[in-house]
C-alpha cells in the first residue's frame, strides 16, 4: 500500500507540470468563462505545496517505515507480532532522523559557521527539511543528467523492439526455415539429454527459450501488414529525432538567454501568474509541445535509469521481484519525478514558475551551475546519439582493420552471434 501511494504522489508530481501550463493556456483563451471559475491560481498553488509535501512524506517517512518494517523482528523479550515489529520500525525512524539531523548541522557549521545559519536549522519545518529536500532534489537533477541523454539514445533501441522493422533485403521465408531447424535440433538434444544431467538440461531449455521468442518475433514480422512494416517504423524513428533535437535545440536557446538575460535564471523572476501571460512564444502550440517535450523526457530518464549497467539488476521483472527492490524502485522513480519539474524549468523546456517547495532551492539562483547543468545535458545528449548513429560505422571500420577481435566496442549485435546446434557460428 506504502509503495502505491508513493508511485501515485510520483505521477501527480509529473503530471502536475503538464497540468498547470495548460490551466494557465485555458484561462487565457477563456479569461470570462463560468464554468472554469473553479481553475485558478490558488488551485494550482495549493496543488503544488501538495505535491511537495507528499514527496517529503514519502521519501522521508513513508519508504523507510516499509523498508524498516519489511527488516524488523521485533524487540527481544517483547511477545512477537506487528506491534512489535512496529514498535521496532519506528525506534529506527527516530534513530535515523537524529543521525541525519546531526549530520546536516554538522556539515552547515562546518560550511557556513554563523549565528543566523545555525539558528536557521532550530525551524524544523519552514528551513531544514526543504533544505534536505533541495539536497535530494539536486541529486535526482544530477541523477536525471545522467539518465535522460541515455535514454533519448537508447529509445530507438526499444521502439525498435516494439516495433516491426522494414524488410529491406531480408527473407523471412528462410529465416523462419532456419530457426524452425534450430528449435527442431535443440528439442531432439533435449529429448535425448538424460535427466539425471541437470546442468545440460538446464542450458538447453534456456537456449530452447531464446529460439521460441526469435520465431515468435518473426512470426510477427512475417503477419505485419506491409503499412505497418514500411510506414509506421521510419515515421516513429524520425518523430524520436525530431523530439530529441528539438530537446536539444531547447537547451542550445536557453545557454544563449542565461548568457544575455539574468531573468531566464530559474530563480531569475517571479513570473507573471496563472492566467495572466502566455508561457510559451507560440501560445497554446507552443504550449503543447512543451507537454509533450515534458512526458518525453520523462520517458527517457527512466529508460535510461534501467539501461545504466549500476542500475541494470534493479529492474522489476515478472514473478521475480523482491518487495526490497520494489521499495527502491518506487524511491527510485519519486526522485527522478520530483526533480522532472526542476530539470524542465533548468534546461528551458518550459518558462513555468516552480511554485511551493519546488521552487526554493538555494541552487537554483546559482548561475555557474545552471549554466554548467545546461551544457553538460546538451554535450551529453549529442554525443549518445552520435554514438548510437555511428555504431554501425565504427563497427564497419574496426572489421576492416581488423580490430574487430579485440572487442574495443560492446554492440548488443554481438549478443546474437552464438554457436549453433551444430556446433557452427550462426548470425540470424
Amino acid at each position: 500500500f506504502l509503495s502505491t501511494f508513493t508511485l501515485a504522489v510520483s505521477a501527480g508530481a509529473v503530471l502536475l507540470l503538464p497540468f498547470s501550463i495548460i490551466s494557465n493556456e485555458i484561462l487565457l483563451s477563456f479569461p470570462q468563462n463560468y464554468y472554469i471559475q473553479w481553475l485558478n491560481g490558488s488551485l494550482i498553488h495549493g496543488l503544488w505545496n501538495l505535491a511537495s509535501l507528499f514527496s517529503n512524506l514519502c521519501l522521508f517517512v513513508l519508504m523507510p517505515f516499509a523498508f524498516f518494517f519489511l527488516e524488523s523482528e521485533g524487540f527481544a523479550g517483547l511477545k512477537k507480532g506487528i506491534r512489535a515489529r512496529i514498535l521496532e520500525t519506528l525506534v529506527m525512524l527516530i534513530l535515523l532522523a537524529l543521525l541525519i539531523l546531526g549530520i546536516v548541522w554538522v556539515a552547515s557549521a562546518l560550511i557556513d559557521n554563523d549565528a543566523a545559519s545555525m539558528e536557521s536549522l532550530y525551524d524544523l519545518w519552514e528551513f531544514y527539511l526543504p533544505y534536505l529536500y533541495s539536497c535530494i532534489s539536486l541529486m535526482g537533477c544530477l541523477l536525471l543528467l545522467l539518465c535522460t541523454p541515455v535514454g533519448l539514445s537508447r529509445m530507438f533501441t526499444v521502439m525498435g523492439q516494439l516495433l516491426v522493422k522494414p524488410t529491406i533485403l531480408e527473407d523471412l521465408d528462410e529465416q523462419m526455415y532456419i530457426i524452425t531447424l534450430e528449435e527442431e535440433a535443440i528439442q531432439r538434444k533435449l529429448n535425448g539429454v538424460s535427466s539425471t544431467v541437470e546442468y545440460q538440461t538446464v542450458e538447453l531449455e534456456r537456449e530452447l527459450e531464446k529460439v521460441k521468442s526469435k520465431k515468435t518475433n518473426l512470426e510477427r514480422r512475417k503477419k505485419a501488414s506491409a503499412w505497418e512494416r514500411n510506414l509506421v517504423y521510419p515515421a516513429v524513428m524520425i518523430l524520436l529525432l525530431t523530439e530529441t533535437s528539438f530537446s536539444v535545440l531547447l537547451v542550445a536557446l536557453n545557454i544563449l538567454y542565461l548568457l544575455v538575460d539574468e531573468t531566464a535564471m530559474p530563480k531569475g523572476s517571479g513570473g507573471p501568474g496563472i492566467g495572466n501571460a502566455s508561457l510559451s512564444t507560440f501560445g497554446f502550440v507552443g504550449a503543447a509541445l512543451e507537454i509533450i517535450l515534458i512526458f518525453y523526457l520523462m520517458v527517457s530518464s527512466v529508460v535510461g535509469f534501467y539501461s545504466l549497467r549500476f542500475f541494470e539488476n534493479f529492474t522489476p521483472r515478472k514473478d521475480d521481484t523482491t518487495m526490497t527492490k520494489i521499495i527502491g524502485n518506487c524511491v527510485s522513480i519519486l526522485v527522478l519525478s520530483s526533480a522532472l519539474p526542476v530539470m524542465s524549468r533548468t534546461l528551458g523546456i518550459t518558462r513555468f514558475d516552480l511554485l511551493g517547495d519546488f521552487g526554493r532551492f538555494n541552487w537554483l539562483g546559482n548561475f555557474y551551475i545552471v549554466l554548467s547543468y545546461n551544457l553538460l545535458f546538451a554535450i551529453m545528449t549529442t554525443l549518445c546519439l552520435v554514438r548510437k548513429f555511428t555504431s554501425a560505422v565504427r563497427e564497419e571500420l574496426l572489421k576492416a582493420l581488423g580490430l574487430d577481435k579485440l572487442h574495443l566496442s560492446n554492440n548488443p549485435r554481438d549478443s546474437e552471434t552464438k554457436p549453433s546446434a551444430n556446433g557452427h557460428q550462426k548470425t540470424l
